[in-house]
């Protein structure tokens, strides 16, 4: 599990960082869409085709052996029928806090501040509509051994359901799920769904993202394609994820 979690951290947030160990990771993403999922959730063609492209880091810090300190942000452009934008997305500062741990199984709380900027501080929002948010979240995630006919192999599944109290847009459910697994000792395939929904019968959203890690020592190498799958008053947005991370 220490090989797994070490090689991705960003997708297991029940297993917290070493104390004194931190991690980068540099994102890119080009999401596109022709069409929308309406009202009703059914499909839609959009008056223009979407685009949403952008360049994000994240990175955390082991404060202690329980306690990780978080920091995510990108730069955004995009346009769609209505609106041509560039500009900073919300940057969010948190802490990640491991409640219990055994051999195979950890709980965490997580508990961040966003603040919002000119890009999409949603998904569904126009670009700069959005202040300031608040998000708690809490992870559970279970993990497994083994060996196969790929060699050693560890890998791990993973729920995390969160609570967004937002300034300016209504408030947001969240619901992410992740499955992974390490297929010899440099690679992991990880299998992902991210939903969630606004107060008050406001847009929902599904997406999955499938992707592949590649380790090279400290650097890992991510390749993926995410997908809109269901929704309403979303577009139905599809696009590859590309992103570098490095471990301290």
């Amino acid at each position: 599990m220490a090989v797994l979690v070490g090689a991705g951290p960003a997708a297991a947030d029940a297993w917290t960082r070493s104390k004194g160990e931190a991690l980068v990771i540099i994102k890119y993403e080009d999401m596109r869409a022709d069409r929308g999922f309406d009202m009703t959730g059914s499909l839609a063609d959009l008056p223009a085709g979407r685009r949403d492209t952008s360049l994000g880091v994240f990175a955390e810090y082991g404060v202690t052996d329980r306690l990780t300190l978080r920091f995510k942000g990108d730069w955004q452009t995009g346009e769609d029928a209505f609106f041509d934008y560039e500009g900073r997305g919300p940057l969010e500062v948190g802490v990640n806090w491991q409640v219990w741990r055994d051999d195979r199984a950890a709980l965490s709380l997580y508990a961040g501040y966003a603040d919002g900027g000119e890009g999409r501080n949603a998904g569904y929002a126009a670009p700069g509509v959005g202040d300031s948010d608040w998000e708690v979240r809490a992870s559970v995630g279970r993990s497994f051994g083994g060996a196969t006919q790929w060699g050693h192999t560890g890998s791990f599944v993973e729920l995390q359901a969160a609570r967004r109290i937002r300034q300016g847009l209504p408030d947001e459910t969240r619901v992410d799920a992740t499955a992974g697994a390490h297929l010899g000792d440099d690679w992991m395939v990880l299998a992902q769904a991210f939903g969630g929904e606004a107060d008050d019968g406001g847009p929902r959203w599904l997406s999955v993202e499938a992707s592949v890690v590649r380790d090279f020592g400290d650097w890992s190498l991510q390749a993926g394609w995410r997908q809109a799958v269901a929704g309403r008053e979303t577009p139905e947005s599809g696009g590859p994820v590309i992103a570098v991370w490095r471990r301290f």
